[in-house]
């Protein structure tokens, strides 16, 4: 095996057409890791705030840098004391690790077994790629953060992106009436992945189109989204309702609500649960578009929209 990797990295921090693709050393597994063949990674937010330098006051960072957080590919080779995959597994994994630097953007990746589970049987490997940062925010969100239950009414703005096509699905998986807020473009998709109702925030104020579709309120909402949603629908919670950001860290809000900013953690066990609803035909991973990996730059521009419906993911 050769002791090179193609993969696109940054040798600073700026823009998505700071990002180069050229040759770097291979990594290599070391104890209690797997050397991951890089079949699909997912394109995420997140990946165009590394790029441009926006977590490094928060997670330290080394130079050559190659971006991703998500993985799917095969088991190419473990290290020492690495045996709960054999060579040629198909896995998955949530990349993130302590330092950033050697990301998904790249033919391989070297990761600690423990962030890896086996991939969906009833996805493409490009679906699965898409699915770990994405899924487990929404997975740690509705049900650590949120206690989402049955019965449960759930708002969901930004519903159409990519943590937002989870978490419609999981919410109705766990029994809950879910609300979607998204262009009306992106209703049918919503209605597809399981919304029993949606709102379309350019349309008027968030708040009175929900208060119209349940005039008691909402016992949680779940904020993927940014702009003036979150502010116009703060009332529909009912009182010591629940809400839930990844986008805001401390927004303005009323005493009585219970609130909780979820920044994702890899969890291996929550990976499987989620193989499990794939695989069983419950969860759906669409990706609008994948990118070779000479187009990792284009990617982070158009992640950087903030418009994308699904998933977007980067194929080496």
């Amino acid at each position: 095996m050769s002791k090179k990797m193609k993969a696109s990295y940054i040798a600073a921090f700026g823009g998505p057409d700071s990002v180069t693709t050229g040759e770097l050393d291979r990594p290599e597994p070391g104890e209690g890791e797997v050397l991951v063949r890089v079949k699909s990674a997912g394109v995420n937010p997140v990946d165009s705030a590394i790029v441009r330098g926006m977590l490094k006051d928060f997670i330290p960072s080394e130079f050559p840098l190659i971006p991703g957080w998500d993985v799917a590919g095969v088991v190419e080779a473990r290290g020492h004391a690495a045996r709960r995959f054999s060579e040629g597994d198909a896995v998955y994994a949530y990349a993130r690790r302590p330092l950033i630097q050697h990301g998904a953007f790249a033919e391989y990746i070297s990761l600690p077994e423990s962030y890896l589970a086996h991939s969906p049987t009833n996805l493409t490997t490009e679906e699965a790629g898409g699915i770990p940062l994405a899924g487990l925010t929404a997975w740690q969100s509705l049900f650590d953060a949120g206690k989402v239950q049955k019965g449960d009414t759930v708002l969901i703005l930004g519903a159409s992106g990519g943590v937002g096509t989870f978490a419609v699905q999981f919410a109705k998986w766990n029994g809950a009436r879910v609300i979607g807020v998204a262009s009306s473009k992106n209703h049918d998709y919503l209605k597809e992945l399981g919304a029993d109702d949606t709102v379309d925030y350019k349309e008027g104020h968030v708040g009175e189109a929900v208060e119209k579709i349940v005039p008691a309120g909402v016992d949680m909402i779940f904020d993927c989204s940014r702009g003036e949603a979150l502010a116009q629908s703060m009332d529909t919670l009912i009182k010591n309702g629940r809400l839930v950001s990844i986008t805001n860290s401390n927004p303005d809000r009323r005493s009585d609500i219970r609130f909780q900013y979820v920044f994702v953690e890899p969890n291996a066990r929550q990976l499987e649960q989620i193989s499990e609803l794939a695989d069983n035909g419950e969860l759906k991973a669409p990706v609008t578009k994948a990118f070779r990996l000479e187009e990792a730059g284009k990617a982070l521009e158009q992640v950087e929209l903030l418009h994308t419906r699904g998933k977007m993911v980067i194929t080496p």
